[in-house]
């Protein structure tokens, strides 16, 4: 009769340091990847409507010899708009990298050092990618 072996359990010595730190599960970031989809929806719409803001965008615009001061309102209102329309497109950017972090599995963990980014953290810039170390690292 043969011996059964024991099965033991082997940790993977070869994988290296990164293996160690894992992503948070799955059924934990769907929310979170409801939450930064339905983001995206909400920026693209806000930047829809500030779109339609922009004075220069009016057609009738281009006809009307405005008076100086009238002329200065158009550009600044121009310059609002292409400001705030940069800072929605930063923040596009951010969410659907933090997207796919989730897709990937990556999602939560520090893009410089590969340790976990703290839950608060998370909780208030879900589109974080690096922890806060990194991050004052990044600042200086």
């Amino acid at each position: 009769m043969a011996k059964k072996k024991k099965k033991t359990n082997k940790i993977n010595k070869s994988a290296g340091p990164q293996s160690k730190t894992k992503g948070f599960p799955l059924k934990i970031l769907q929310p979170v990847a409801n939450f930064l989809t339905q983001e995206v929806l909400r920026l693209e719409r806000k930047k829809k409507s500030i779109a339609q803001e922009d004075p220069f965008a009016d057609s009738a615009r281009i006809s009307d010899n405005a008076s100086p001061d009238t002329d200065m309102v158009e550009q600044i209102g121009h310059a609002r708009v292409k400001a705030l329309e940069g800072q929605i497109n930063r923040k596009l950017i951010q969410i659907k990298k933090a997207l796919t972090r989730i897709k990937i599995g990556k999602y939560g963990l520090c893009e410089k050092c590969g340790k976990m980014i703290d839950t608060d953290r998370l909780m208030i810039m879900p589109e974080s990618t690096l922890c806060v170390t990194c991050e004052k690292k990044k600042e200086k």
